[in-house]
């Protein structure tokens, strides 16, 4: 409720008060069957009730939503004047926008937890598959969160060290279930949602119920205030399928148990997309009402694809490029079609597939002089994908666009957090960027 809304609600009330029992208009078929002066008053008796439930309760509900959330009054003052622009970031995906969760796992295969990685990353390697910041860390600089985003699998990312969000990504996952198996354990997408679901969300409630039910009126009590006041100002960030590609349709080790090389690239895609739905819409259910969904990149165009298919020159490999924009689209038309299963969420689709191929065609323009090459030497038991463990590094890593095989440096995940976050160009961020995604 708005500070407007509960002055007028309160204003009409005070007036009905003041209003002498003559000056009330009153029913004239009421007046019909008792007499004038009884008629005004039964209107009386029977609107003043209402009018003062209706304000205490708007009164309760401020009062409520003011105390629930990771700052209550002053993270809302703040997102006015300089602070947090949202409540917190719920993280799920791949690598792309995995934190560290990976470090955690012993079985993984899939792990940026040495050297050349973090080499400019001021806590050194931290899991994260650049030289410097992902893409996450990048926009929560943006939103203005007090801290990084703490990954998941760290046991110390429970109560108040969550309030501002949790990273749950795990790099070699994707949309499928069994997506990245071969590369060794991974955290499937639905799996990282059932952390969130089993472990993150009670434990966020029991924490910030407790200042609602405070604060809160007896009425209000009753009306999940968490979800109302806290989890619907908190951004869902979900970067994931460029995975269930390369390690599954176009890999030549996959014998086609799902998906795999078997089924026709539409009907691929398509499942994709359903399946992807289906969790958006679990998140959904759970009280996520604002999404940031990351499309694909040029897979086509990076290093591993390449020399995979021994390309030297300048050109991307346009079948891996086409399958992944066909991805792209029905991600987009997702956007567009999920108010009708999702009827208060909003969406922002960022292109970071357009971003970075711009970079890629037009090198100069963006000051980037490696548009082919790796910045790391690569690791022959990665299959060409990570880095090479304290092996070397390129000099100058903002003229790259790849820090390995795979994963954009520090500058380039910099550009499509901007990008993504203020871009006015729906080719960037559609329908709308996420600033204005926060202020909703």
């Amino acid at each position: 409720m708005t500070p407007s809304f509960l002055k007028l609600v309160r204003t009409a009330v005070h007036k009905l008060l003041a209003w002498k029992l003559t000056d009330i208009q009153y029913n004239s078929s009421l007046a019909c069957l008792v007499s004038p002066s009884m008629a005004k008053l039964v209107y009386l008796l029977t609107i003043m009730p209402l009018l003062l439930l209706l304000s205490e309760q708007c009164e309760a509900a401020a009062t409520s939503c003011r105390h629930v959330g990771a700052g209550g009054a002053a993270a809302a003052a703040g997102r006015s004047s300089g602070g947090p622009q949202v409540e917190g970031m719920f993280v799920f995906g791949s690598s792309l926008v995995d934190n560290g969760n990976n470090n955690f796992l012993n079985g993984s295969g899939v792990r940026a937890d040495y050297l050349p990685y973090g080499v400019d990353f001021p806590l050194g390697p931290s899991g994260r598959f650049s030289n410097g910041r992902n893409v996450i860390d990048a926009l929560g600089e943006l939103l203005r969160l007090p801290g990084l985003v703490p990954p998941f699998a760290d046991p110390r990312t429970r109560g108040r060290a969550a309030l501002h969000g949790v990273n749950f990504a795990s790099g070699g996952s994707g949309i499928l279930d069994h997506t990245g198996q071969l590369t060794g354990e991974v955290v499937s997408l639905r799996q990282q949602i059932s952390n969130f679901a089993l472990v993150t969300f009670p434990d966020l409630r029991a924490q910030l119920r407790g200042a609602a039910a405070t604060a809160a009126d007896h009425r209000i009590k009753r009306q999940d205030s968490f979800q109302r006041c806290y989890l619907s100002k908190c951004l869902f960030i979900i970067g994931t399928g460029g995975n269930d590609y390369l390690l599954n349709y176009f890999n030549p080790r996959k014998n086609g148990t799902e998906g795999g090389t078997g089924t026709p690239l539409p009907e691929f895609t398509r499942s994709l997309i359903t399946k992807l739905s289906h969790h958006l819409q679990r998140l959904y259910a759970l009280g996520a009402r604002k999404f940031v969904v990351f499309s694909i990149q040029p897979t086509g165009c990076t290093p591993v694809v390449r020399s995979f298919l021994n390309i030297t020159g300048a050109a991307c490999i346009e079948p891996v490029n086409n399958a992944v924009a066909l991805f792209n689209s029905e991600l987009r038309q997702l956007v567009d079609g999920a108010r009708s299963r999702m009827p208060a969420a909003r969406l922002a689709y960022i292109d970071s597939y357009k971003i970075i191929k711009d970079m890629l065609d037009h090198p100069a323009k963006h000051g980037v002089r490696e548009t082919g090459r790796a910045c790391c030497e690569m690791s022959r038991s990665s299959s060409g994908v990570l880095c090479k463990k304290q092996g070397p590094v390129c000099r100058d890593r903002t003229e790259y666009v790849f820090f390995d095989g795979l994963h954009p440096t520090d500058a380039v995940n910099a550009r499509i957090a901007r990008k993504g976050y203020g871009s006015s160009s729906p080719e960037h961020a559609y329908p709308i960027n996420v600033k204005k995604l926060a202020m909703l």
